[in-house]
């Protein structure tokens, strides 16, 4: 299984992330995000930050969140 890993910081999630993680999901099948402290460290910012991804990656992803990580999976198949 390939992955390659991100940061989050203090900008939160921008345009220039979204495009960074799409061309990462170009040659990897998972990502993980490493949640700095400057982002926020606490559990529902964590999730609102996975549920954000999720809605401008679409349904071809999945999100699990470890600890201050979230790891992000695509699917060849739509998920439901």
């Amino acid at each position: 299984m390939s992955y390659t890993e991100m940061q989050l910081g203090k900008n939160g999630i921008t345009e220039n992330f979204i495009q960074t993680l799409k061309s990462n999901f170009d040659k990897h099948e998972t990502v993980r995000i490493a949640v700095l402290k400057s982002a926020g460290h606490e559990k529902e910012k964590i999730k609102e930050f996975s549920e954000e991804l999720l809605g401008k990656l679409g349904n071809n992803y999945t999100a699990k969140l470890i600890g201050f990580k979230i790891i992000l999976k695509k699917w060849r198949k739509a998920r439901r």
